[in-house]
């Protein structure tokens, strides 16, 4: 008995949904026609709005990306600049002698060297170190009572940005 109300219940929700779909329905063909042809309008104005947002977030981001390009080195090349006033201070002096030169020289090395820090670049000296190709360009091999692949001299010294090689370091390797 239970089972018949529980079965007649379904059919009675059912029906209910039929009557309420039945009088929100339009009295004519041509009305749903048109109340149709009206949604199917609003969803084209959608799709054209979110088109047109899409396109325009992407012309925003290219926009962003060029500007960042041009000016990434803005920061880097205003901390230079102090280098560069320091070098041109040094060339205007008119009677100086070889004292005044070799400081004037070691505070602008000072300079340089706090700007590279501040943007990590970092020395690569590896003189004494074991040879490593990822670091180190090696100019010569030559013989040597030390251990052999080791770099006993150093030409010129490498710059890594970020733990990133800018420049390999060169070197003289022991054979």
């Amino acid at each position: 008995m239970q089972q018949d109300q529980e079965n007649q219940q379904p059919e009675l929700a059912a029906e209910d949904v039929e009557v309420t779909a039945e009088q929100n329905a339009p009295a004519t063909p041509e009305a749903r026609i048109a109340e149709l042809e009206a949604a199917l309008e609003e969803a084209k104005a959608s799709v054209l709005y979110v088109k047109a947002e899409g396109e325009n977030i992407r012309r925003r981001a290219m926009d962003d990306i060029d500007k960042a390009r041009k000016f990434a080195l803005e920061k880097f090349s205003n901390e230079l600049l102090a280098v560069k006033d320091s070098l041109d201070a040094a060339l205007l002096i008119e009677a100086a002698d070889v004292k005044s030169y070799k400081d004037g020289v070691e505070l602008t090395a000072k300079q340089l060297s706090s700007v590279f820090d501040k943007f990590n670049i970092a020395e690569i000296n590896p003189a004494g170190e074991k040879f490593d190709p990822n670091k180190h360009q090696a100019i010569s091999m030559l013989e040597n009572s030390g251990e052999p692949n080791t770099v006993i001299n150093v030409l010129q010294k490498g710059y890594t940005l970020n733990d990133r090689v800018l420049r390999p370091a060169l070197v003289m390797v022991a054979k």
